[in-house]
Parts: C-alpha cells; structure tokens; sequence
C-alpha cells in the first residue's frame, strides 16, 4: 500500500514545467529525475553545456528560486503539507535512508520525494556530520532534544557495552524527558536512534557504541565473542566455528577459528580446545596455578569448596583438580581436613 497519495513524477513535471530547457534538465540531472534515476555531478553537466561547475551551480539555485516562485509551485502545497504530516507521524525527524525507503522502495521515486524535500522551506535538511547520518526535519525543538538525548546515550556507553534493544530504547527516552505520549513509541524510537553514527546494533540486535567491535563485527574473532556471549558457557572452538556459521551464515574453518581464539585476550583456554570468554572470570593457568591461586586468596577450603570454585575460574575435569590437590608437594592438609598451600 502507498504511503502518499499522489504520483511524485507527475507532480515533479508539473513543478519543473515554468523552466527553459536548460535549467529544467540541469534540475532533473542534479536530482536523478530522468528515466535511468543517475544524479549527475557539476561536472557531469558543464561538460554537456561546456560551462563551468560554478556556472552550473548557480543555473540550479536560480533554477530553484524560480521554481518555489512559481504558480506552479504554489498549486502543489498540497504535496508538501502531505510529507509534513507524514515526517510528523513518523517522529519530526527522520533519517534520510529510514525516510525515503518508508515512502517508496522504488528508487527514482525516492529521487523525486528528495526533491520535494529539499525544495521546500518546510523541511529543514541536516547534512550528515560525525555524530549523524543525514536527515530532515519540521519541528526545532523536538529536534534539539533528539539530537542532545543521542549524544547523552552515546555518553553513557563504554566501549563493552552490549544491551538489549528494550533497555536502549528506555535509556534513550530517559535521556529524551518529557516526551509527548505520541512519540513515546517503540518504532519512532528506534528511527531516532538510527541517525546515529556513534551507538549502532549488532547482527545480533544487541546495542552498543558503534565504534566496540561488539557491534562493528570486523572478523572470525568478533563473531565468536557474540556467539559464546550468547551461549553463556565455555564452548569447543569446533562448536564456536559451527555456531557462527550457523548463526552469521558466514563459513567458519576450524583452524581459522581456533588461531583467532588464541590470539585474542577476550578468550581463555580452560580445558582441551575448550574456550571461555574472560569477561566470566576464568583464568589462564595449569590447575596447580589455579588451585594455589584460590587458597592464597581465599584461605583454607574443604575438597568440595576447591571444586567448586576452580570449576568458576577454570574448565578442568574433577578428577585433575583433585590429583593436583593431594600433591604433597604444593598443598597440606590440616588437622580439620581443610586444604590450604604449602
């Protein structure tokens, strides 16, 4: 179903129809309005005329002045108050690439709806920048506080962030405060948030700063972090090349997999190819290491207790932590059967 009531070819037509030839094609090329879609540059066009890109610039701003005075123009405001309403609806402010694929996924169309955009005072068109994509506008202030209220979210973000799309969503509004119930909408929100360039999702729709590799996954290594994020537990680097290609449709090898793993800090080999992440505590070592380290910490513990709390740091078979702790050589037993360092 169409999301506007008019035909925006017919409409350009009628708009561009007061121009001389010139002007009108230089128009219809700077903005892809012709048949193939193509926008053609300043210099694409000077040549066609032998003129300069100067000249050519000035032939389209006098080209749009004539045109917005135009009977022409003014006949059509029906059209332009129709995509208000419909920016309105849609959040005040919207990202070019959410705008005119919403309206049409029919390419020389959204070159039209571009046109209109751009043409009218009614629209204000903010040029893509550091912090943002492009995007267009009608409402100021409503504008100030989206673009403040990203900024604050991109703020509050460190770099290991990962939070689900809910959770973003509801920081992002109270960073926005006081909102109209109107825009307190889960799809406008997630609009807003993709004019961003510094927070993003990843594959996985989990958010984050655009810049973490959590979210800009760049390799073999990245996809593995999210894939054994996602399992919660120590993983075979076999099970880990099988899930990412299972889940990122990407074809993983294992040896590929298993020498990403190595290299990596994120990882920790806790047992034979078995990997956990860092994050969850576990630690490198041989289990006499990891036993010691445990008894210096925490003192005297029972057979159980060392178990217990090596199998948290460590993914070792039972039966190692326990030949480990009966050496005689690194570790004691005391008189009320607790196991502590030599």
């Amino acid at each position: 179903m169409s999301k506007i009531s008019f035909k925006p070819h017919k409409v350009t037509k009628r708009i561009i129809s007061p121009l001389a030839e010139r002007a009108s094609d230089v128009i219809m090329s700077r903005f892809g309005l012709n048949a193939d879609g193509k926008r053609k540059t300043l210099e694409e066009i000077g040549k066609k005329y032998n003129i300069t890109r100067e000249r050519v610039r000035q032939v389209e701003d006098v080209a749009l002045k004539a045109i917005k005075k135009s009977d022409a123009y003014k006949k059509e405001q029906a059209v332009f108050d129709e995509l208000k309403q419909l920016v309105h609806k849609l959040g005040t402010i919207v990202a070019e690439h959410e705008l005119l694929p919403y309206i049409s996924k029919d390419k020389a169309t959204q070159n039209h709806i571009n046109f209109f955009l751009e043409l009218s005072d009614v629209f204000k068109k903010h040029r893509e920048d550091d912090h943002f994509h492009t995007r267009f506008s009608v409402d100021d202030e409503m504008t100030g506080k989206v673009h403040e209220a990203l900024r604050k979210l991109y703020t509050s973000l460190n770099d290991q962030d990962l939070i689900p799309e809910t959770e973003m969503i509801k920081r992002f509004f109270d960073h926005l405060g006081e909102l109209s119930e109107q825009y307190r909408d889960e799809e406008i929100a997630r609009r807003w948030l993709s004019m961003s360039k510094t927070v993003a999702k990843n594959p996985l729709g989990e958010w984050g700063r655009a810049s973490s590799p959590n979210i800009r996954t760049r390799g073999i290594k990245d996809y593995a972090y999210l894939v054994m994020r996602k399992s919660g537990s120590p993983m075979h680097f076999r099970e880990v090349a099988d899930a990412i290609s299972k889940t990122f449709n990407k074809k993983t090898h294992y040896a590929t997999c298993h020498n990403e793993l190595i290299k990596d800090p994120r990882f920790v080999l806790v047992g034979r190819g078995m990997y956990a992440l860092a994050e969850w505590g576990y630690k490198k070592g041989i289990a006499r290491e990891v036993i010691a380290d445990i008894l210096k910490r925490e003192g005297p513990l029972s057979k159980e207790e060392v178990i217990k709390r090596v199998n948290k740091e460590r993914y070792f078979k039972t039966n190692t932590i326990l030949v480990n702790l009966v050496n005689p050589k690194y570790f004691k037993k005391n008189k009320t059967g607790l196991y502590d360092v030599i």
